[in-house]
């Protein structure tokens, strides 16, 4: 028999939503749903093309992530893009365990080089059996860049450039 494992995925923090327009889909979902703009995440939405702007209707405990459509990413109804979020602790117990019979959504083995860093928080993506898509999220980027990415010697992937991200701050300190 095989053995149990102990993880435990975490709390919901995201949804992937593909809109043609995120402006006027975020004024849809405030109008009817109370949904808001995250302002700590607003980056994302204005610090490079194809970013997500995320919206909550709790303070930002769930979210859900606008992304519009584009050439590259065309219009297409929901895939399911679930993300959940964890702790630090259980966050680098997950990367340690890579690989372990979860795979990327292309179907390879998710290995800890596959951890994504969106400077704000930390991901891997992958996927279920059946080809639904999954993200694990840490926003404690601190502790999990010193005691896994700097600790084990991990080369993260990016989505954009850490030059925009460090635009980002100078500019709001400004």
């Amino acid at each position: 028999m095989p053995e149990k494992r102990s993880f435990k995925m975490g709390s919901l923090d995201h949804m992937h939503i593909r809109v043609p327009n995120r402006e006027e889909a975020a004024r849809w979902y405030g109008e009817h749903l109370g949904f808001e703009p995250v302002e700590t995440y607003e980056f994302w939405a204005s610090g490079f093309e194809g970013g997500p702007l995320q919206i909550s209707a709790d303070g930002g405990r769930t979210m859900l992530a606008l992304f519009e459509a584009t050439d590259g990413h065309p219009m297409i109804t929901q895939q399911t893009g679930v993300a959940f979020t964890v702790d630090p602790e259980t966050f680098m117990t997950f990367a340690r365990s890579l690989p372990c019979g979860i795979n990327r959504s292309s179907g390879e083995p998710l290995l800890v080089s596959d951890l994504v860093d969106f400077d704000l928080c930390w991901a891997f993506e992958f996927s279920d059996p059946w080809g639904n898509l999954y993200e694990l999220n840490c926003y404690d980027h601190a502790t999990v860049k010193t005691q896994l990415v700097d600790a084990d010697g991990v080369q993260p992937d990016r989505k954009w450039p850490a030059d925009l991200y460090r635009g980002y701050l100078d500019q709001a300190k400004s």
